[in-house]
């Protein structure tokens, strides 16, 4: 009998109750991680600088391949700085490469060795009398008077054969090109005996007879923006404003229309003195310096 005992098996199901499972526990944790993100984005938005938030602000606003003023696409480097997005062109696209200031530069230096090389070959004579150098607004060319080889007649505003040589090789280099320029005069300052004839219409002639010269050599008159004449107000030679080579014809070409009324460094100069063209053509030289 004691061999032969029946065995009972209890099973209990067990059945979890509806506050106490753990499916709450991953709906927390999701609610806090969100949070936490939230916070850290907040924290992250009030210690970027404004000039960030502009850029991404910007960047996220009119988010497309080709931006409406024609600007290239950008994208943000982590340090808020736009960089070029590449983009991969068509048979039938055209663009049009920048004009690049460096590319404007090296145009302008182009230019002035061009002048010193012409200036080298067709007048070694006069090499020292045809300075070609740089200013704010482009090139200037001046053709300076010198004792021994005069490039103005004594007190007049007629160009010697030595200075019209020196006008037809700038007049040779000018009308190849399409840049606007301007004619200046200046004198030295010795004035006249004659108190009715001053180096104001001296300088004026002199700069007028060049812009006929030029004109005569072949530079189309429609890019020339200014002839004036400055007396002595702007001397080559600071220190010794009576030095012949003071005495001189300025012709600076402009790189691009936004500088043509640019001018050399320096004070601002008085108005410019006008002579009637008739005067000039009529070869009415001035009356001798003392």
């Amino acid at each position: 009998m004691a061999e032969n005992k029946t065995i009972i098996i209890k099973k209990i199901n067990k059945v979890a109750g509806g506050a106490h499972g753990g499916s709450w526990k991953v709906a927390y944790a999701d609610f806090v991680t969100a949070m936490m993100a939230f916070f850290l984005l907040m924290w992250l938005i009030n210690t970027t600088p404004q000039e960030k938030k502009e850029q991404l602000a910007g960047y996220f606003k009119e988010f497309s391949l080709f931006d409406k003023g024609g600007k290239r696409p950008l994208f943000m480097e982590e340090a808020g700085q736009p960089i070029p997005m590449k983009i991969e062109r068509g048979a039938d696209t055209k663009p049009l490469p920048p004009v690049e200031a460096s590319d404007v530069e090296r145009a302008q230096e182009e230019m002035v060795s061009g002048l010193r090389k012409a200036i080298e070959e067709k007048l070694s004579d006069l090499k020292d009398q045809v300075l070609v150098d740089n200013f704010e607004g482009g090139v200037r060319v001046q053709i300076i008077h010198k004792d021994g080889r005069p490039i103005f007649e004594k007190g007049s505003f007629s160009f010697t054969p030595e200075g019209q040589r020196a006008l037809a090789l700038v007049a040779d280099r000018l009308k190849e090109l399409p840049n606007k320029f301007a004619v200046e005069g200046h004198t030295d300052s010795l004035g006249y005996s004659d108190s009715r004839y001053t180096n104001w219409e001296l300088s004026t002639a002199r700069a007028s007879s060049a812009r006929l010269l030029l004109e005569h050599f072949g530079v189309p008159t429609e890019r020339l923006v200014r002839v004036a004449g400055y007396a002595s107000t702007q001397p080559l030679i600071k220190g010794n404003p009576d030095d012949p080579r003071n005495r001189r014809i300025s012709i600076l070409i402009y790189r691009d229309e936004k500088t043509t009324g640019a001018a050399p460094a320096g004070p601002p100069p008085p108005p410019a003195v006008v002579i009637p063209e008739t005067q000039i053509l009529g070869g009415q030289a001035a009356p001798a310096k003392p």
